[in-house]
């Protein structure tokens, strides 16, 4: 054993039971008998933070009726796996505890799907709190935390007891004793450290500096031969995977108003291109039909009434319509057809824009219809496809209830019915369509659910999905040429202190930034952020989400930390939303309108990553799937703390660009048009700054009269 080994564990206080001859090196038989004979208290006095209970474990504790539970994801793990989750969880807690937690983690996996750890949750309610009343050792490491609490607030989160925060599978974290051990670092860590999170796994704090990242988060980073839902499952059950969705597992989730501004955008913009609605008009007397009332799938109703549209929205799970209902968010609930089509009616007529609760499944309510040849404008779905097979979508005939039980009982079933609703939205939309209704897929992989349900005519193509498919994706036809190709998007703020007045001064601050006059997007933003007060849109913390291009973002960020710095409010966390011009690669959403071929590719996300933790973003994020499923997405993303130093200004010049500009970029590449002129308008503004690569185009006549003449002599190899 060299010297500096020995240093090292006389240092950490690790006594070795026998004396190792002394060599060059440890040899791999000398590694292998430490190993077995370090003792479990050698170990344990190695650590620092760790998690601890000097009064014992903390006791198992009832669940609160009302809340919401995450259904039985199913056991589908070899005896030999199982023993490794088992293992894996254990991992966490000395070794005097593992007798009396094994049954107990046993039957949590076997019931559950899921090693939860449910008894080390802590006792009462969990929110973002105030910041000042965490304990840290910097202003990043408390600020993490009163996200971390936001995400699995009862009123926050979709299944808070199974530490998910939105779309069925969201998860801040694998299980509870990570979340303890995560709190425990992030109120040790100091402004020369970096944490390091890998699936959920607080893998330890790393020395840095106080311009790099404190927190680097990874989720779900499968490897290619592996990167699909099967083998993410049993990565889950083993508990070394955790499914992010980025906002939850990037702690940046601020409720469902984050998306409130997104379907905002969507359908106004709709509304314009497919109905005739001007510029500075609204949706009165227009009808749209959807499905979701849910974590991101929430918003619809509340995005419809600010658009003053009339919205009908399926959901079979009465609990969301409550939670909605309660919100104020929709105005109105039957589970009967006719009433709800009346409902509806009475307020297209009125121009009122209203939202209703159809307590049912879509397509009962399509099918209804089409039978009864009633008037619809805009249609969409936002259930949870991304997961469809695992209680993302229910199939018709089911009861919510039965759905559950099923879901649990019998998973094949339970999949053959899911495949067979499919394929009845499928044929409904097709008739809907038909008669000139504009249907798009809002990004919740319910046109690739089709496809892989067995419904090849719903493809471009009619062979596979790479051509995409013969309606639109919400970005593909709106939000990316009309938003994200000119780097509009979603940036968001959390007011740290927890004051609503704090909240209302960055309002305030925000409209002073916009230019009404630039665009006709600004003016539908300063609208927005105007009336974001009254629209009564915080679900938690007190947070903001804010459309703006790059510009627009910098302008912002800095007017907020020349607030904090002078002591007007208090410090801001800000972030973005994945649905966005950068940051995320995903071929039936966020990058649907990527038409060059590189829509299979993720580099973009990985670099908007990487370039965010170079240019010294407070967290920086990288997860597989989003709202999208496992290997069909992947997001970067980051969040930054304004605490009001020039050091943080100089963060948001260089890295809150990148941010925005590195998508326009990218966008621009794949000759989208608003993006070249974007692209065109940064190289001059920003002449030996920065330059973006700008691509030559062609003839289309001249490459379609090429390839037409040499293509019937090539030798193609069909696959």
């Amino acid at each position: 054993m060299d010297a500096s080994f020995r240093r090292f564990s006389d240092e950490s206080s690790l006594q070795w039971s026998h004396e190792v001859e002394k060599s060059d090196s440890c040899t791999k038989h000398d590694a292998k008998e430490w190993y077995y004979m370090m003792k479990n208290e050698e170990i344990g006095k190695a650590m620092t933070i760790k998690l601890e209970f000097p009064n014992g474990l903390p006791k198992p504790k009832p669940f609160q009726e009302g809340i919401r539970r995450a259904p039985d994801r199913g056991f589908r793990l070899t005896p030999a796996q199982t023993e490794i989750a088992l293992k894996n969880a254990l991992r966490y807690i000395p070794e005097e505890y593992h007798e009396e937690l094994i049954p107990e983690f046993l039957e949590e996996l076997t019931t559950r799907g899921r090693i939860y750890g449910y008894r080390f949750r802590p006792e009462g309610r969990i929110y973002g709190k105030p910041i000042d009343e965490y304990k840290g050792k910097c202003t990043e490491g408390k600020a993490f935390q009163v996200m971390i609490d936001n995400n699995l607030d009862f009123e926050v989160a979709l299944y808070p007891y199974e530490l998910v925060t939105y779309g069925e599978t969201g998860s801040v974290c694998h299980d509870w004793m990570q979340y303890l051990l995560i709190k425990r670092y992030l109120e040790e860590i100091t402004p020369d450290q970096t944490l390091v999170m890998e699936s959920g796994h607080p893998l330890g704090l790393f020395h840095s500096k106080p311009e790099a990242p404190r927190v680097i988060i990874t989720n779900g980073l499968m490897i290619g031969e592996y990167d699909n839902q099967h083998d993410w499952e049993i990565a889950e059950e083993m508990g070394v995977a955790n499914y992010g969705q980025m906002t939850a597992g990037g702690w940046m989730y601020i409720g469902p108003q984050g998306i409130v501004h997104g379907t905002f955008n969507t359908i106004l913009n709709a509304g314009r291109m497919k109905l005739g609605i001007p510029e500075d008009g609204d949706l009165g007397g227009k009808l749209f039909v959807t499905s979701g009332l849910g974590g991101m799938s929430g918003a619809q109703g509340k995005a419809a009434e600010i658009a003053n549209c009339t919205a009908i929205v399926a959901e079979v799970d009465a609990s969301r319509i409550k939670t909605r209902l309660d919100q104020g968010w929709i105005s109105g609930v039957s589970d009967s057809l006719p009433e709800v089509i009346a409902m509806a009616q009475k307020s297209m007529a009125e121009k009122k824009g209203k939202s209703f609760a159809y307590h049912g499944n879509i397509v009962d309510l399509l099918e209804y219809i089409v039978d009864h040849n009633i008037h619809v404008d805009l249609v969409s779905d936002q259930t949870s496809c991304h997961n469809a097979y695992n209680g993302g979508y229910c199939p018709q005939g089911l009861t919510f209830e039965e759905r559950t039980k099923m879901l649990a009982e019998d998973p094949a079933k339970f999949r053959e019915l899911v495949d067979k609703t499919l394929h009845a939205h499928f044929e409904a939309l097709k008739k809907i369509t038909a008669r000139g209704v504009y249907f798009f897929d809002y990004g919740n992989s319910f046109m690739k659910a089709v496809f892989d349900s067995g419904v090849k005519e719903i493809s471009k193509n009619g062979v596979d999905d790479k051509d995409g498919f013969i309606w639109p994706s919400y970005v593909e036809d709106i939000m990316g040429p009309q938003l994200f190709d000119y780097g509009y998007g979603p940036f968001r703020w959390v007011c740290l202190s927890g004051k609503p007045e704090d909240l209302h001064k960055t309002d305030m601050a925000a409209m002073s930034c916009i230019d009404v006059n630039r665009r006709y997007q600004d003016r539908d933003n300063y609208i927005w952020i105007r009336d974001a007060e009254k629209n009564k849109l915080v679900v938690g913390t007190q947070a903001r989400i804010l459309y703006q291009d790059e510009v627009g973002r910098v302008n912002i960020a800095l007017k907020f930390n020349e607030l904090v710095r002078n002591g007007e409010i208090g410090p801001v966390m800000m972030g973005r939303d994945h649905h966005d011009v950068s940051g995320t690669d995903s071929p039936f959403r966020e990058t649907s309108n990527i038409k060059d071929g590189s829509n299979v590719m993720a580099d973009m996300a990985v670099q908007c990553f990487a370039g965010n933790a170079a240019r010294g973003m407070s967290l920086c994020a990288l997860h597989n799937g989003g709202g999208v499923g496992i290997g069909k997405a992947i997001n970067g993303g980051f969040g930054l703390v304004l605490d009001g130093s020039h050091r943080v200004d100089e963060i948001i010049r260089s890295s809150l660009s990148w941010d925005v500009i590195s998508g326009v970029a990218r966008r621009s590449w794949a000759r989208n048009e608003h993006a070249m002129e974007t692209a065109v308008e940064f190289n001059k503004t920003r002449h030996g700054i920065g330059q973006i690569t700008l691509p030559y185009l062609t003839d289309e006549k001249q490459i379609k009269d090429a390839v037409a003449k040499v293509y019937p002599k090539a030798h193609v190899i069909k696959d």
